[in-house]
């Protein structure tokens, strides 16, 4: 075949077309479109390699250090019923419900979400799966401060399984915020910088829901990268991540915790703080 020769003008000109048709996908990519991660090593330790694979709890995965704050001092309000559940996301993908339903667990929450971009393939048959064996079921959304506004986070959410109902087996959505597997411990933000972010999350979750979002985290992230805001306590249920036998020091300003993640064996497992009919109450809001 002869090969194909090219003019130095037509070759300006197909350059040219090139940059405009450049510039056009450019401009058609969404705003706050999310970043390539960068993983953490320690990220990367627990198979964190892309956007998505983040889950609730990861920093205390295989290979990173649990959360164990001090000091260790129960909270005093814990109630003495404690109703076990269980958290999901696509590493665990098909789940055994009825073995868990079997073991008394009575609810579970499932990762719906990540920042703007990505939605978990396994959501839609582990939130009818729980929910089919007689859980109680939620879903939750990882945040990523630093891709989007807190608001456009929780639009993603409750557009792709974040919803409520009032049908006394669906729980308030999960904002779980916590240390950042893809940079920067606090998202590059200030504390203050912080707190309107997650302000501005559970400000639209509720306007688009009419419950106020859990907010699952740990008190030494809280702590760093909120410096200790009190400013979710009275209205968001605590969520807290502690791998150990007592909950531990609280982050500011919660008198008690509604779940307890303790122990990620053999998988993601939770507490509610009291009993069944309590966790029903919650459900109905």
């Amino acid at each position: 075949m002869r090969p194909l020769r090219t003019t130095r003008r037509s070759g300006l000109a197909a350059l040219a077309a090139g940059a405009t048709a450049l510039a056009g996908l450019v401009a058609a990519l969404p705003a706050q479109a999310t970043p390539a991660p960068h993983p953490t090593a320690q990220a990367r330790a627990v198979g964190i390699d892309r956007t998505g694979d983040a889950f609730m709890g990861w920093s205390a995965g295989p290979g990173a250090a649990a959360p164990t704050d001090r000091p260790t001092a129960s909270s005093s309000l814990a109630a003495v019923t404690q109703t076990p559940g269980i958290d999901v996301s696509k590493w665990q993908g098909t789940v055994d419900w009825a073995s868990w339903w079997a073991k008394g667990t009575k609810f579970a929450y499932v990762k719906a979400t990540e920042g703007t971009t990505y939605r978990s393939p396994t959501f839609s048959a582990q939130y009818t799966g729980s929910y089919d064996v007689g859980m109680i079921r939620g879903s939750y959304h990882f945040a990523l401060p630093d891709s989007s506004s807190g608001a456009a986070q929780a639009d993603w959410f409750v557009d792709h399984g974040g919803g409520w109902s009032a049908d006394g087996r669906t729980l308030p959505g999960v904002l779980d915020i916590e240390f950042n597997p893809y940079g920067a411990t606090c998202y590059g933000k200030s504390q203050s910088g912080m707190v309107s972010w997650i302000r501005d999350f559970t400000s639209r979750y509720k306007a688009r829901t009419g419950r106020d979002a859990v907010i699952y985290t740990a008190t030494s992230w809280w702590t760093q990268c909120t410096g200790g805001s009190t400013a979710f306590s009275t209205t968001n249920p605590l969520w807290v991540a502690r791998y150990s036998t007592s909950v531990g020091t609280l982050p500011a300003g919660w008198g008690y915790y509604t779940f307890w993640q303790w122990t990620d064996s053999p998988l993601d497992q939770d507490r509610f703080n009291g009993d069944l009919a309590g966790l029903r109450r919650l459900a109905l809001g």
